[in-house]
């Protein structure tokens, strides 16, 4: 099928199409989540690395993240100097669903190293192959390919839409069954967690390869124009970026919210373990998650209607701060707690799927302001880079006041100082995040105000711009 078409502001994309694009979401997030979720657990109790200092843990993720995040800029350039047959995000699909599996693979195995130094050294390559290297390599064309499926802007709402449904299944389903998983291939197979940790983390890499094949199938890049849309040099995406006040106020939100997004996810094992002392839990708080699709399902709707993105997901930072509030007056009511949780689940699910959406148009701002179509950098920048930064902020913070009180992964029962700093990292470190970035988004509106009269002018300049190449 032909990766252009000059009317590209009418195309609807298909319910098939939709499906493929929540595949790619599904697969990244089914490994991305079991890493933001496990990893920390998995350095500190079964490879036995210690929790803080300048060869633990949290100097680990904090480190490799910010490595990531160069690893980000890179893959924006890349992406924007593809130019295949099948178009220009969407190759990455084929070409790195292989390697991102294999990465995840090995960064959960626990090889027999003297503690310190090798430790370290190993966790740290291997996690920024897997977390940054080549997962950033998918999730760069995951964003960047939305602006390129489609111009309408309730296309790409609801095929956004589509994709966040698709993470928040992946994430439900790493997040419910890795655990208890876990555990049931350690004692069946033998080795503990650190034999089902490498089984399921396999397991989940082959269903990841699957869903990536059928999204390279099935998608098209109709909104794609090779003969307008050169490659781009870095200078050239560096002036998209400059000036480009939208942009710049989403990547510092997003960027920001990330390190809630870690938090929770991160802390809720050592929550589930220390405080409800029931480590199972932890899938029974994952697992809820999935209930954040009736969020994923709003998002557009609430958008939609209101017209206006900013609000919606002002919206969704107010429910979800609101739930993480309530949840200390459960005490150790585990049902309540639930309640709670899930109210929290609803609000971050509206929270963190509207900044994809929106950088499509921080994208078509970049174009009308400079002429420069920087979908991959602006989107590399805004996704994936704005993910590792936070995530590792997200995971050095908790780690850090952790250690401060006191935790030590070789005790079974926590003392009190530590409990209540675990507490505090599941609780309330996401509130205050929330809160930041709630006021940081107020001044996004004014730019959004603009998106129809961009969108107008770019499509008389894409018109003009086609006209004159059939001309020639």
């Amino acid at each position: 099928m032909s990766t252009t078409n000059s009317t590209a502001s009418a195309i609807k994309l298909t319910t098939k199409e939709k499906i493929a694009y929540s595949f790619t979401d599904m697969a990244g997030n089914l490994l991305y989540v079991t890493i933001s979720s496990y990893i920390m657990y998995f350095y500190t109790n079964v490879f036995h690395i210690p929790a803080a200092g300048a060869l633990g843990a949290g100097t680990i993720l904090l480190v490799a993240r910010f490595a990531d995040a160069i690893s980000a800029v890179v893959w924006g350039s890349i992406v924007d100097h593809t130019n295949t047959k099948w178009g220009q995000s969407r190759p990455w699909f084929l070409w790195l669903c292989v390697p991102f599996a294999v990465t995840v693979f090995i960064a959960f195995t626990a090889p027999s190293l003297p503690d310190g130094t090798p430790k370290f050294w190993y966790a740290l390559i291997t996690y920024i192959l897997a977390a940054g290297a080549v997962y950033t390599g998918i999730q760069t064309p995951i964003t960047a390919i939305l602006p390129n499926l489609t111009d309408d802007p309730t296309e790409r709402n609801n095929a956004n839409s589509f994709r966040m449904a698709g993470g928040q299944i992946g994430s439900f389903s790493t997040s419910s069954f890795t655990i208890p998983l876990v555990g049931w291939f350690g004692v069946h197979f033998g080795g503990g967690d650190k034999t089902g940790f490498m089984i399921v983390t396999a397991i989940w890499g082959i269903v990841a390869i699957v869903l990536l094949l059928f999204s390279f199938k099935n998608l098209t890049e109709h909104n794609y124009h090779p003969e307008l849309n050169k490659p781009i040099p870095l200078k050239d995406s560096l002036k998209a970026a400059k000036g480009n006040w939208p942009w710049i106020i989403l990547v510092v939100a997003f960027l920001i919210y990330w390190i809630a997004q870690s938090t929770r996810n991160g802390v809720s094992t050592y929550y589930a373990q220390y405080v409800l002392n029931n480590r199972d839990l932890t899938s029974l708080f994952n697992g809820v998650q999935v209930i954040g699709l009736l969020g994923t399902i709003a998002m557009p709707i609430i958008a939609n209607k209101t017209k206006n993105k900013t609000l919606t997901m002002i919206i969704g930072l107010a429910i979800g701060g609101l739930g993480q509030a309530l949840m200390p007056l459960a005490g150790q009511n585990v049902p309540l707690l639930v309640v709670f949780w899930t109210i929290g689940v609803l609000g971050a699910a509206i929270a963190i799927g509207m900044p994809f959406g929106m950088l499509a148009d921080t994208v078509d701002y970049g174009e009308w302001k400079t002429g420069v179509h920087a979908a991959g950098f602006l989107t590399a920048v805004g996704s994936a880079f704005c993910i590792q930064v936070g995530s590792g902020f997200g995971a050095f913070l908790p780690l850090e006041i952790m250690g401060a009180a006191g935790y030590d992964a070789n005790l079974a029962t926590q003392s009190q100082a530590a409990q209540d700093a675990i507490s505090f990292c599941f609780i309330w470190l996401p509130i205050i995040v929330y809160i930041i970035v709630a006021v940081i988004m107020l001044f996004y509106r004014r730019f959004e105000k603009m998106e129809p009269q961009i969108k107008k002018e770019l499509a008389e300049r894409h018109a003009a711009a086609v006209a004159a190449e059939t001309e020639a």
